[in-house]
Formats: structure tokens, C-alpha cells, sequence
């Protein structure tokens, strides 16, 4: 252990030099005391004494094994500490609620009030009612008293973390788990010790010193098994190994291989077999063989690598020459309505065989066809436990039982007699839902709402479908794309009505035996068919759409999705009162090479697409993961049956009239990275990006297949679907079209239309973190960039500004910076971003009166006296669940 040093005057020394370039006198005499106060909130009355505070640990000199591994070991949780700063904020909350905290004034006052609603409960112990009621309310003073008399009062529990105090026993006992956790790596000779940093005030930082040493390889892997059956089962799997001659060694792989050994020989009919039967003996370390097989050319390599022997013995049970293989014997399905109840003699059900497996339905009507596909075991099979858990899961996966148990009886001629039993949902369910939206606009904030009702009928046609009917009616305000004589953007009530229905079946609706082949992964086939209506002040629009889509899944990480049928018809007029303003409006940015008005032309779209997800991102739990989606779609393939003059003649389109069609190839992939810092910060990447490509007669894909880049899950410093194409400005000057039109009296761009693009780029990179807990939330911020723009290709009639080129694109990726806050409640999160603009590629353009002007770092622009009327105005954005 090293010796103990105080670095903590020089941090301040150099917070202090470094404060009095950029803050004003006052602003850093404040800083400072705010620094020094909350450094030095630390009581020394409240805490050990001669205790010290653990605010920081770390390891040092590893090279092969990751720092998070190594600090994964260590049970002890620091104090967090205020940007890096021994500044221990949430510490010194604690401490402030103890001031006014009494434990033992709590635990009498829980105690109290137990006693009391015990004798409440005597006198109305034969009042069932009374007594539910009475439940239900000292049931939730019950539960305050009881976490403050656990965890402290409302400030301890939910701004402030109890001290973590540091022992020289925790320092060694981590220091030891290191050093066995580097053994079992295959680092043999590891040595790891630590040293202390005393930081101001009674903090401490623990530094772990690991000295990993060489490592030791396999080399000679042998497998000794009694059962000569089961030794030729491993020996043709050892293709699928987990242990190689030449890696190094790690204890985790010996583990894996036991884990797969058992797993093979289970799918074999071994019922009975376990881990415990794999013995890893005779681990023989040698530093190299020996010196003569090396120099003798019998090994290759360096003389002074570290070389392990292992053998691997599979032994028999206890008194048995051979290990037991076990076959399936009865196997019977019970379809019980409630999973309390007792089982029920099999006369007094509905009885029915099929593929040898004895199905009691209660009654209800089930197509034991469908049944038999999802269930695996059948009678005089050897036992696999592949199909015991895929039956399970696809019985699960169904979305029609509560519970699914499956159940083995040995008999003495080990047969396994299996029972299946499940309990179904309800028939018919009925679920309302609703909500509340804001839009954020200038200085205020304008309400909406929304409600839904759905219905849902479950084995509609005794098939096992599940039929689903959703109503939705919405008032929500919205950003207007009129403007009025101000140049002030116009906010509308926008009124949605949308009705869904559609049907799943729990299987590939295909003719001929093609749809068993994704019997194992949980195929669906839906149909849905959907109409929606939007009403405003400018226009009206309606969308007709039916779809079938076949989704299955492999793996819980891996899901494909084929569209086969994606049919839309859109209807729009604008028969409403700013109607006839804004189809002016839309002409003339047609004049412009703007798309927006090809959206409110009565079209027919169709489509085909395949999409491709890999996810190991699992919602609470703070891992290293990964997420892949991609999708490729391709437009009006069925057009190409019939020439173009065929088809304007069939739909009567023409330049004004008439239904527009569309023929087009989109891709997109949306990738997303995940890792871990600590148990509660994670860094998130991601990087997004898609193209469409039009063949069609008009040159366009339908507006809702192209991109657009902006809002709460893309770049956070735009408006929803305002950046880009490119450098083109987001709203040309009424006055002069080669302007951008300025907000009046601000130096702000206006930001009224939707910027569609025919390719995106775009990523972001975010820090995410735990804060502290209020209430029932935690509450996370996160501080993150984001970066990227849509294009237009060269076909397309746009402006150049908004052309994609390589030679010019790069300086045309916007990049945003911000903060934000997300209240975890666990079931969903309610997240706040602010977003303000760093380089915005449109702000290069020459002024009649100034000539050239080139703002596109705006960063420098953005100042905390203007949030929203500066040329660089915060932008707020809310969202439910995580921008990615």
C-alpha cells in the first residue's frame, strides 16, 4: 500500500485560476463559496469517527481485462461526487434531513400506529367489507411509516445517499477477489494490491494496482467419459467447444463448456443429466511443456510462454455403469380456466387425440391442430429439452394464457408422463387510454389531449387469432404552416379521428407445408386494415390503408417482419377555412422545388418490405448492448407489370388531378450501441441513416417514406421534421426567395414547413445517468450531441442548396447539443430535452445590404439572457421513453 497523500487544495487551486477567465468578480466569488460550502457540508459529528468517506475508486495496470470487470467485484458504492469535484451534493442532503431525523422516534410511531390498527381490525373482524377498507387505508400510512423508520425521512430518501464509509478490510478483501478473478482468467501469477488518496475534508479514493503478469494457454485439452455412448455424443460436438487449444485460459469458458455439454445431452434424451457430472481435473500449469519438445520443434512458440493442461472427466451416477436416457411417455394438454383450482377428472372434459397427444379443452372451442404445432413433445420421443422450452415459450408467446406449466411424472421404465396445463385470458377485453399533450411555442405552452378505446377478442375463429379494434380521437395543437403579417407562426387545434382493426393468427397464413418451417419461431401472420382522418383550419386529409404482414421470431434477439401487402389510399381538400391560403401557399413552394404539396394530392401507394431486428438491449438492466434494424422496401412493384401511359389512363392522373402513384426503392438501417460506465450511467450511440429512390412518372416517393431530420428523437436543437435538405434554408423570404426568412425583430430563422429528404444521415451520442429519486420516479439526466441532415438527390427538382454532392456534404451536417431530464416511473418514462444549435449549415448566404454572411457555428450565439428570443433559442422537446 502506498502512502497516503492530500491533493484536494490543489483541485481548488486550479478551479479557482481557471474561474477567473471566464466569470465576472462576483459570479466567481460566489463559485467559490458555493464550492467550498458544499465541499465542506461533510459534519464531522455525523459521521465515524476518524471515518473517512469512500467518494472514488479505480483500477490501474490492467491491459487485457477491462476496468469495468474489475471494478464489478468491489460491493462497496461510493459517494457520488458533483462533476468529478469532492463535492458530495446528495451526501450533504442526507445529512441535512438527519439533522431533523429521529430513528427511534420512527420506529415508535410505526409501532403505534401497528398496535392501533391491529385492535381497529378485532373489532371488525367478522365486517369482510369494513375490514377491506381498513386494510386499504392503514395499509398505505402502514407502508410511509415503515420506509421512514427503514430508509429516513423524505429528504434522506429521496435527495440525498447514506455515507459510504471506507475500511482498510473492504480495501483488502477487494484487492484479494481481483486477484482470483485474474486466476481464473488465466492469469496465474497475478498480483494485485491499492493505494489511498485522501481528498479534502474525510474523503478517500481507493486505487486498485493490478500487475497481471503472463498468462497461461491451452494446450493439451482431454476429455475422460465412462459412458462410451455419451462420449460419442461430446466427441462429434467438439466442433461447437468452448475450449481451444492456444487461448488462454478462462474459468468462464470451463464453465461454458460444462453448461453445453449438459445441454447437448439433454436434447439426447439424458433427462437426468447434470453439470455435476463434468469434473475438471488435473489443471496442470507448466511453463513450457518442457524445454525439450520446444527446442526439438515439437511445439511452436516462445520458450517462456505459459502453457496449462486440462482434463475434462464426464463420470457415471453412483452405482451405474451408464448414464439413464429417458423417452417421453403420455403427454396430455389441460386447458383450465382458473389455475387455483383442483385438477379435474378427464370424463367431465371435452376429450380429444390428436398426433398422440390427449387434449382436455374445458369446453372451449381450440383447433388442437394449431395446438399440435405449438406443442413439441410427443409420445416415445427421447427427451429434449430444446422442445420442452420452445413448447413453453410458443404456448406463452401466443398472447392466450395467463400461466402455461409444463409438468414431468418419471415412471420405472422412464418414461416421462407430461402435463400441459393453461389457463386462458379472458375472452373479451375492453381497455380505455388516454392522455395529455403540450406544445411548446415561444414564451408558452398550448394543451391537447387524446383518448383510445380498444377492443379485443381472443380465438375469434377457434383458430387461436386474436382480433383487435382501436379508436382514437385526438384535439392536439399543432404548428400552423400559414404565417401571419408578423412573420409569427400560427398555432391550429387539430382534430384525429383513426380507427384500426385487424386480425393475428398465430402461424404463416402460406398454401402447402412451406409454413411449417417457422413452426419454432413463433410465426404470426396480421392483417389489419385502417382508416384516418385529420381536420384543421388549413386542410383535411384522410388515409385508407390495409396491410398483411407475416412476423416471426428465432431467437428473443432476432425478429423479421415481411410485408407482403401494403396498400394506401390518401385523400385531401381543403374545403376549410384557411383552405384556399394555404393551397397558394403549397404552389408556390412547388415553384421551389418543395415536395410538401405532392402530400395533399389524392394518391394510391403499394408496397412490399422486409425488416430485420437484432436487439440485446434489455429494458432495466444497465449492460453492454446492441441494437440493428433494417429495412428494405420496395414501392408500386406490382406497377411495373403495365406501362406508364397504361397506368395515368387507369387512375386518370395528370399534372392536377387524378390519383397519383408512385414507384420507388427505400433502405434504411438504425443502429444503436450501448455501454455501461457504472450501475447507473451509460453511454448510448447511435447512427441512423436510409435512402429512397423513385422511378416513378412524378419522381417522388409518398410523403410518408421520405425522411426528415429534427424533434425529440433526431436532432434536438430543430423543430420536429424542420432540418435540412442540406444547406437550403428552412423558409425562403416572401420578398426575395435566394433569403431566408427572419423571424421579425430577432435574428431567428423561421421555421414553419416540413423539410422532406430523399437520403438521411444522422447520429447522436448520449450520457445517461441516474440524478437522484423523488417520490415514485428516479430521476436521470443526460447531457448528449447529435448530428446529421436529410438530402434531396440530383433528380429531384430541388433547390441546389438542398442537392446531396460529396464534395460538399460534410460542411452540411447540422450538429446539436443539450441536456435533459427523464422521470423514471419503471412502466414509462417522461423525458425533457433542451437542444440549442452548435452548426447549422444554413446560415451561409449573402445579405443584399451586409454581403456575405457565414453564422453556421452558432454556438457562440446562444446566450442564457435569451433562451427563446436569441438567434440561438433553446429548443424544448418532450417525449415519452428514451430518444433511442
Amino acid at each position: 500500500m502506498r502512502k497516503m497523500y492530500d491533493v484536494g487544495y490543489k483541485v481548488y487551486d486550479w478551479l479557482a485560476g481557471n474561474a477567473s477567465y471566464t466569470l465576472h468578480h462576483t459570479s466567481r466569488i460566489s463559485l467559490l463559496l458555493l464550492v467550498i460550502s458544499l465541499s465542506g457540508c461533510l459534519s464531522s459529528s455525523q459521521l465515524r469517527k476518524n471515518g473517512y468517506i469512500l467518494t472514488s475508486h479505480s483500477v490501474r495496470g490492467n491491459k487485457a481485462i477491462p476496468d469495468e470487470d474489475l471494478i464489478s467485484l468491489v460491493p462497496q458504492k461510493p459517494n457520488r461526487r458533483l462533476l468529478g469535484l469532492p463535492i458530495t451534493t446528495q451526501l450533504w442532503f442526507y445529512q441535512l434531513g438527519a439533522r431533523r431525523y429521529n430513528r427511534e422516534e420512527a420506529i415508535r410511531e410505526l409501532q403505534a400506529k401497528t398496535n392501533e390498527f391491529e385492535q381497529q381490525s378485532q373489532l371488525i373482524a367478522d365486517q369482510p367489507r369494513e375490514l377491506k377498507k381498513l386494510n386499504r387505508r392503514y395499509g398505505r400510512q402502514l407502508k410511509r411509516l415503515r420506509q421512514n423508520a427503514e430508509e429516513g425521512n423524505w429528504v434522506m430518501r429521496n435527495l440525498g445517499e447514506p455515507p459510504s464509509y471506507f475500511t482498510e478490510k473492504d480495501a483488502q478483501a477487494n484487492a484479494v477477489k481481483m486477484r482470483k478473478y485474474l486466476s481464473d482468467k488465466g492469469f496465474f501469477n497475478a498480483k494485485t494490491g491499492y493505494e489511498l488518496d485522501t481528498l479534502r475534508r474525510s474523503q478517500i479514493r481507493v486505487n486498485y494496482l493490478i500487475d497481471e503478469n503472463a498468462a497461461f494457454y491451452l494446450r493439451n485439452i482431454v476429455y475422460e467419459i465412462a459412458d462410451p455412448r455419451v462420449d460419442s455424443i461430446v466427441r462429434q460436438s467438439f466442433d461447437k467447444s468452448r475450449l481451444h487449444t492456444g487461448d488462454r485460459f478462462d474459468f468462464d469458458n470451463m464453465s461454458g463448456e460444462k453448461v453445453r455439454i449438459e445441454t447437448l445431452l439433454r436434447d439426447q434424451g439424458y433427462y437426468a443429466f447434470s453439470r455435476q457430472y463434468i469434473r475438471a481435473t488435473d489443471v496442470d500449469t507448466v511453463r513450457r511443456g518442457n524445454d525439450r519438445r520446444f527446442f526439438n520443434g515439437l511445439e511452436p512458440g516462445d520458450s517462456l510462454r505459459r502453457n496449462v493442461d486440462v482434463v475434462l472427466q464426464i463420470v457415471n451416477p453412483p452405482g451405474q455403469a451408464a448414464h439413464p436416457i429417458y423417452h417421453i411417455g403420455d403427454v396430455e394438454v389441460r386447458i383450465s380456466p382458473d389455475e387455483t383450482q383442483p385438477a379435474v377428472a378427464s370424463s367431465a372434459l371435452d376429450t380429444t387425440r390428436r398426433d398422440g397427444i390427449t387434449y382436455l379443452l374445458g369446453g372451449r372451442d381450440i383447433s388442437t391442430r394449431l395446438l399440435s404445432s405449438k406443442v413439441l413433445l410427443r409420445p416415445g420421443q427421447l427427451y429434449n429439452q430444446t422442445n420442452y422450452r420452445d413448447t413453453q415459450r410458443q404456448l406463452f408467446l401466443l398472447n392466450q394464457f395467463k400461466f402455461v406449466n409444463l409438468n414431468f411424472t418419471d415412471t420405472t421404465n422412464r418414461r416421462l408422463r407430461t402435463l400441459i396445463t393453461a389457463t386462458p385470458l379472458d375472452k373479451y377485453e375492453a381497455t380505455a387510454e388516454g392522455g395529455v399533450t403540450v406544445l411548446y411555442q415561444g414564451q408558452g405552452g398550448y394543451p391537447g389531449g387524446f383518448g383510445s378505446l380498444i377492443f379485443r377478442v381472443r380465438n375469434l375463429f377457434g383458430g387461436l387469432e386474436t382480433f383487435e379494434t382501436t379508436v382514437r380521437f385526438g384535439i392536439e395543437a399543432q404548428t400552423g404552416f400559414l404565417t401571419s403579417a408578423t412573420t409569427n407562426q400560427i398555432v391550429y387545434n387539430s382534430q384525429e379521428l383513426g380507427v384500426i382493426s385487424s386480425v393475428t393468427f398465430p402461424q404463416v397464413l402460406f398454401p402447402g407445408r412451406a409454413r411449417f418451417f417457422f413452426s419454432r419461431a413463433t410465426p404470426r401472420t396480421q392483417v389489419s386494415l385502417s382508416y384516418n382522418n385529420t381536420l384543421r383550419p388549413d386542410f383535411r386529409r384522410s388515409l385508407l390503408r390495409a396491410t398483411m404482414a407475416y412476423n416471426w421470431q428465432p431467437s428473443p434477439v432476432k425478429q423479421f417482419s415481411f410485408f407482403i401487402a401494403d396498400v394506401n389510399l390518401i385523400n385531401a381538400n381543403f374545403d376549410t377555412k384557411l383552405g384556399p391560403l394555404f393551397e397558394q401557399q403549397l404552389d408556390s413552394l412547388g415553384k421551389l422545388g418543395n415536395t410538401i404539396g405532392l402530400s395533399f394530392r389524392r394518391s394510391f401507394a403499394s408496397g412490399i418490405s422486409f425488416a430485420y431486428t437484432y436487439n440485446t438491449n434489455t429494458v432495466g438492466q444497465n449492460k453492454r448492448a446492441n441494437f440493428l434494424r433494417t429495412v428494405v422496401e420496395s414501392g408500386g412493384t406490382t406497377l411495373n407489370l403495365f406501362r406508364n401511359y397504361q397506368l395515368r389512363e387507369f387512375f386518370k392522373t395528370t399534372d392536377t388531378s387524378g390519383l397519383q402513384y408512385y414507384k420507388y426503392i427505400r433502405v434504411s438501417a438504425d443502429f444503436r450501441h450501448y455501454v455501461p460506465l457504472n450501475a447507473h450511467t451509460t453511454l448510448a450511440f447511435r447512427l441512423n441513416s436510409g435512402l429512397v429512390y423513385s422511378y416513378g412518372s412524378n419522381r417522388t416517393a409518398p410523403y410518408e417514406k421520405l425522411f426528415f431530420a429534427g424533434g425529440s428523437n433526431s436532432l434536438r436543437a430543430w423543430l420536429p421534421r424542420r432540418l435540412g435538405p442540406g444547406a437550403d434554408y428552412p423558409q425562403p423570404s416572401a420578398s426575395d426567395p435566394t433569403q431566408p426568412a427572419i423571424k421579425s425583430g430577432t435574428d431567428q430563422f423561421l421555421y414553419t414547413f416540413e423539410k422532406p429528404g430523399d437520403m438521411l444521415i444522422e447520429g447522436s451520442a448520449e450520457l445517461r445517468g441516474r440524478l437522484f429519486r423523488l417520490g415514485f420516479a428516479d430521476i436521470n439526466g443526460a447531457a448528449f450531441i447529435d448530428f446529421g441532415n436529410v438530402w434531396r438527390l440530383p433528380y429531384s427538382n430541388a433547390n441546389s442548396r438542398g442537392v446531396f454532392r460529396f464534395d460538399s456534404f460534410i460542411p452540411q451536417i447540422a450538429v446539436g447539443t443539450g441536456v435533459g431530464l427523464r422521470f423514471d416511473f419503471s412502466f414509462f418514462i417522461i423525458r425533457f430535452d433542451g437542444g440549442i444549435k452548435v452548426w447549422d449549415p444554413a446560415r451561409q448566404y449573402i445579405d443584399g445590404d451586409k454581403g456575405p454572411v457565414d453564422k453556421r457555428f452558432l454556438l457562440r450565439e446562444f446566450s442564457l439572457g435569451k433562451l427563446s428570443s436569441g438567434p440561438n433559442p433553446l429548443i424544448i422537446n418532450f417525449g415519452i421513453g428514451y430518444p433511442f
